[in-house]
């Protein structure tokens, strides 16, 4: 009795991808895409299509191989043009990806919140912005978690509220320039005056004065009004950044529609208990060493203690502990260190004397 070798037909297995997955009219559609590429082309930073797309191919189940028939296309898009249905599953399907993949993109979208926040925020106490890796680690103090679905830049704005209720965190004044009309110089100093601006500078050209100065970012909406709209002068944003004496570098803000307004202050002190905090978590280099280290870095075999951890680490490798282990072994008391070398000399001696037999 024969037996026919039965092949699959249509089937095209594709592993280590990426899959992008749309449903429409009834029917699930699926291409295949390669790995860390997706969000790049979403975002705009990859161009070629060729580099995302691993087939111009559209599935109904990528894993199994199954291509989806050119009668549910048609019904789905309107035509069977795999490259247009493709284009179009990847701007409005859902990513699936993996565990690692997941994790990957989380972790970095973490970063670039903790980056925003940094840059848009400052130490009050030291008038310096604070690092990344304080940012990062505030973040984790108040358990921030990422939402894949929301961007970065409205989860940092949510971030800074949320961590200015427990510690010293101020938003960066916005440093903006705004030209009025002679006549209206007056009322420009008004308003700034009423809303507590730092005057930085007062430019005059041929024609107009400009001055530069300092707002907190809650007031950006009404300020811009009453520039352009009230007093029809000229506005520019200069740096929505902490700008220190000696920075080069301006950043452009262009985006201020979705600025939090400010939340009630605080009658406590909130630039001393981050200061405590700190200084618990931070082990300082200069100070010496507590009760409580002493006791960490004491050999109860040797009976010694030491000034820091590196030294009670190499007093395990050495042979004075290794000595004293041994005659803890035979229940003999420790020996202090030079009592310890002239009892391995005279050891080494002994045993000098055993080899030559007279």
């Amino acid at each position: 009795m024969s037996r026919t070798l039965v092949q699959p037909i249509g089937q095209k297995r594709l592993t280590n991808v990426a899959v992008v997955r749309l449903k429409k009219h009834g029917n699930r559609f699926e291409i295949a895409c390669y790995p860390n590429t997706v969000l790049s082309w979403r975002s705009g930073v990859e161009k070629d299509l060729d580099e995302v797309l691993q087939s111009h191919t559209v599935y109904s189940n990528v894993s199994k191989g199954v291509l989806a028939k050119s009668k549910d296309l048609v019904a789905a898009f309107g035509t069977d043009d795999q490259t247009k249905i493709c284009l179009e599953i990847l701007q409005k399907g859902e990513l699936q990806v993996a565990g690692k993949e997941r994790e990957s993109i989380l972790s970095n979208q973490f970063r670039d919140i903790a980056t925003i926040v940094m840059q848009k925020t400052y130490n009050p106490e030291t008038q310096r912005p604070y690092t990344i890796n304080m940012i990062e680690r505030l973040m984790h103090e108040i358990h921030f978690a990422v939402d894949p679905n929301s961007s970065s830049k409205k989860q940092a704005l949510e971030v800074i509220q949320e961590l200015q209720k427990h510690f010293p965190i101020k938003r960066c004044p916005l440093r903006i320039r705004a030209a009025p009309p002679e006549e209206e110089v007056h009322l420009l100093l008004d308003k700034l005056n009423a809303w507590k601006a730092s005057i930085i500078s007062k430019e005059a050209s041929a024609s107009q004065l400009s001055v530069v100065f300092e707002l907190e970012p809650n007031l950006y909406k009404e300020c811009h009004d009453f520039v352009m709209n009230n007093i029809h002068g000229r506005f520019e944003v200069l740096s929505h950044s902490l700008y220190v004496d000696g920075d080069t570098h301006v950043d452009q803000y262009n985006e201020h529609e979705d600025l939090p307004a400010p939340l009630p202050s605080d009658t406590r002190d909130p630039v001393l208990e981050l200061n405590e905090k700190l200084q618990k978590q931070t082990i300082s280099t200069e100070s010496g060493p507590s009760e409580g280290q002493q006791k960490q870095n004491k050999c109860n075999t040797c009976n010694a203690s030491f000034e820091n951890p590196m030294l009670y680490r190499e007093h395990h490798k050495s042979e004075w502990h290794k000595h004293n282990m041994k005659r803890k072994t035979r229940q003999l008391p420790p020996l202090s260190e030079e009592d310890c070398m002239a009892d391995m000399d005279l050891n080494d001696s002994k045993s000098d004397l055993k080899d030559y037999s007279f």
